[in-house]
């Protein structure tokens, strides 16, 4: 499951643009595994901003990095950008007759755009590289629920094992994983891209690697000249059926993102997924129509810190849900973010649809604007803990409208204009620490992007006892009860029936409260068609056509 870093993400991206330097060098020479042109020919010019981190699958959890991992490399499982059902990619079959012991059987004839096999191997030597703890990967983590991970990653002191006890090649197609507990929806995790397979390259010669990076995908790396541009040109050996559609990508970064939508109008950039606040007023009628404003996987909350005695009471449960009738969503989201949220009715998120785990109006009254029971909840229930009620943000992130529009929402309905105050916090590395460090007296903005589009991702790291980015300290052991059940049901539909169960105790407790899902937008230039965003709000560049 996703580190604290994950949920991080998700406040990242609340912000316009997030753009950092990278530690990878940079390579313009050209690859002979690209070819010139794709079934469209052209060449679409894409939006883009520095990867955070070295281009290696289990190091990669931001969405500049992620967007091109995307592109070179091809998983075990793909997700639909439609419907968002995950599907055999280059898994020819992942069976378990016990949920717990899976075996995995690879497409063979497959390669990497290096002309070397993808095998077994590929996938066991990449996992077990991810998860080592000295390997730093920031995303360890996701291969947690593997034997032996505490082998190779203990919380604290050197590891005891160089890989996982719970991986096993059989043959070049075949590989077995035990998990270390019950786990049926797992084959559907295998989408993200920490779960990518490896060429032997990466490990003989870690340094070319990072310089190019090699994939099984349908695109590989051209040219990068790093904080500039990256060329992508179709993979000529590919073997998968999500071919482009088009010659090639050319990511462009930018730095500014006023910039960039200038560039757009002009017709000197082609998509555009960095569209300024500045410009969502005026963007359908600038680009005739040409943009798209959706749902993405991201839910956006505000948390209470309930290892405070204030806020842990029986009295601090009414406290909270009253915090959140209070809070009118479609309002805010309206006027303070144009349409680009969506206001929220549970603790998931639309994309996942009702198969994955959504439905809509979940919370209830408790999601639902009004004032007058909003007061009667807070008063009944004893006031705010401390007598006043504090939002905490980071100050350096574009949050201080919405907070004090909520807050302008609390006194309303209190009939006092000093119930409810912001309380910005310096930075966001400030704001984080004083949230991980348990620091926090009254509610504080926290968010969420998902990492596969299953209900469990929205819940199991946020709310069981312990978890990884449980950042309210919430622990109710009916609410792990349920997670565990639902992570244990063969039948998927019975499983998503048993996560909504343990979400509707969510509605009593309101360890967080739902606010919004943040919204993917992307524009595009006339020279271009069949734009579309995937669950994560990334263009699906693959189907881009070039007129």
């Amino acid at each position: 499951m996703p580190a604290a870093t994950r949920a991080r993400w998700a406040v990242i991206a609340a912000t316009s643009v997030a753009l950092v330097a990278t530690g990878c060098s940079s390579s313009s020479s050209s690859g002979s595994s690209g070819s010139s042109g794709g079934a469209g020919g052209g060449i679409v010019t894409a939006w883009w901003g520095d990867p955070q981190n070295p281009l290696e699958p289990a190091n990669t959890n931001e969405v500049n990095g992620g967007a091109v991992l995307n592109m070179i490399f091809t998983g075990l499982v793909a997700y639909d950008p439609k419907t968002s059902k995950a599907n055999n990619a280059m898994a020819d079959s992942i069976t378990s007759s016990d949920q717990q012991n899976w075996t995995v059987t690879i497409k063979p004839g497959w390669k990497f755009s290096d002309g070397t096999t993808v095998t077994a191997k590929s996938y066991v030597d990449a996992w077990n590289y991810g998860a080592l703890v000295t390997n730093k990967q920031v995303n360890a983590s996701f291969f947690q629920y593997i034997a032996g991970y505490n082998d190779v990653a203990p919380a604290s002191g050197s590891p005891t094992a160089q890989t996982m006890s719970g991986l096993k090649v059989v043959n070049d197609t075949t590989f077995t994983v035990a998990l270390s507990q019950k786990f049926s929806t797992w084959p559907q995790t295998l989408g993200y891209s920490a779960y990518y397979p490896l060429p032997a390259s990466f490990f003989n010669d870690h340094a070319a690697y990072l310089a190019k990076p090699v994939g099984n995908g349908p695109y590989v790396i051209n040219a990068w000249n790093r904080s500039q541009n990256m060329q992508l040109r179709p993979n000529t050996g590919y073997s998968g059926t999500n071919k482009p559609q088009n010659g090639g990508i050319d990511l462009k970064v930018y730095t500014d993102t006023n910039a960039a939508y200038a560039d757009l109008q002009s017709g000197n950039l082609d998509v555009n997924n960095g569209i300024p606040n500045s410009a969502l007023k005026t963007v359908q009628s600038d680009l005739n129509g040409r943009f798209i404003n959706e749902p993405a996987g991201i839910i956006q909350t505000l948390s209470f810190p309930l290892y405070q005695p204030g806020w842990s009471t029986d009295g601090a449960k009414l406290v909270r849900q009253g915090i959140s009738m209070a809070i009118d969503r479609p309002t805010i989201s309206k006027v303070v973010f144009t349409n680009t949220r969506t206001p929220a009715s549970d603790w998931t998120s639309p994309v996942l649809g009702a198969s994955g785990g959504f439905k809509e109006g979940l919370c209830g009254q408790e999601c639902t604007y009004n004032p007058t029971m909003a007061k009667q909840l807070i008063q009944q229930g004893g006031g705010f803990p401390g007598g006043q009620l504090t939002i905490s943000y980071n100050a350096d992130g574009p949050h201080k409208e919405w907070v004090d529009a909520i807050c302008n929402n609390v006194n309303n309905a209190m009939g006092d204009t000093k119930s409810c105050v912001g309380r910005p916090v310096g930075t966001f590395a400030d704001f984080r620490n004083q949230v991980t460090g348990k620091q926090m007296t009254g509610p504080f903005r926290t968010g969420w992007q998902m990492d596969y589009p299953l209900i469990q991702d929205f819940l199991q790291p946020l709310y069981t006892t312990g978890a990884s980015s449980n950042d309210s300290h919430y622990s109710n052991p009916q609410f792990d009860s349920l997670v565990s059940q639902a992570n244990a049901e063969p039948d998927q539909t019975q499983a998503v029936t048993d996560f909504q169960s343990a979400e509707k105790l969510l509605v009593t407790d309101m360890p967080a409260i739902p606010l919004w899902y943040q919204n993917g937008t992307v524009g595009w230039s006339s020279k271009v068609s069949n734009v579309m965003l995937d669950p994560f709000s990334v263009p699906v560049y693959t189907a881009i056509t070039v007129k």
